[in-house]
């Protein structure tokens, strides 16, 4: 099932709303800055502390500027890619391991790639992006499993080599792993506490000749990725 159409006022809005939140964010953390290096009188604890959480919020909402301006140029087709040849196994286990522990229970990704490079043509960092984000919002998504299983093999799409690349909860890694183009709908990019990593996710697989889909029988059940071969 393809993706509906982007409307072309979506990015505009990103735009916009970029440019209108950035400054206030800006300036607020400015002051917070000045605040803790004292430069308007010494600092009680107390209220360093609530001043040094004050300063982690302006971050995340940072980041956040960052990740829409990023998605408002790949909705507008200006987003810059730098492609090189890639090995896509090696991108997929370098994600992996540069994945931050969670803070509430340890999960292990369970990876097991082909043998051999898996070559294509791609931008290393938004690629590996890409990776880390799907890892890492299905990690999150773990209920009752303490592994998050990635199975990488070569296979065809539309007469080419690719790479398929599941990845699910050990115990729903099967169904997912046998279903075909026709048992799987669109991600869902759309989860919460993600920002807006999996729609750039999305978006970046696209840009490098891929798709990306959950199981039609349950969304939050994992994704497939599929991604063309040199």
């Amino acid at each position: 099932m393809p993706q509906p159409p982007v409307d072309a006022r979506w990015p505009k809005v990103l735009s916009l709303a970029v440019h209108e939140f950035r400054t206030p964010t800006t300036v607020v953390a400015g002051y917070i800055r000045m605040l803790l290096k004292e430069r308007a009188g010494p600092l009680p604890e107390p209220q360093r502390r609530l001043l040094e959480e004050a300063e982690k919020s302006c971050g995340r909402l940072s980041a956040l500027l960052a990740e829409m301006s990023d998605l408002s140029g790949l909705e507008a087709g200006t987003a810059t890619f730098n492609r090189a040849p890639l090995d896509l196994r090696a991108a997929m286990t370098d994600a992996a391991a540069g994945l931050p522990e969670l803070t509430d229970r340890p999960v292990t990704i369970d990876l097991q790639v082909g043998a051999g490079p898996a070559m294509i043509q791609a931008d290393p960092v938004r690629l590996r992006a890409a990776f880390a984000a799907v890892f890492t919002a299905l990690r999150r998504e773990l209920v009752t499993s303490t592994t998050l299983a990635v199975r990488e093999r070569t296979g065809e799409r539309e007469g080419h080599a690719a790479s398929w690349i599941t990845v699910a909860d050990p115990e729903q890694l099967a169904t997912v792993v046998a279903a075909d183009e026709a048992g799987l709908g669109p991600f869902d990019e759309w989860r919460g506490g993600c920002g807006l990593t999996l729609p750039i996710a999305r978006r970046v697989i696209e840009a490098h000749g891929g798709r990306i889909w959950s199981p039609l029988t349950d969304a939050k059940a994992g994704a497939v990725i599929a991604l063309p071969h040199l």
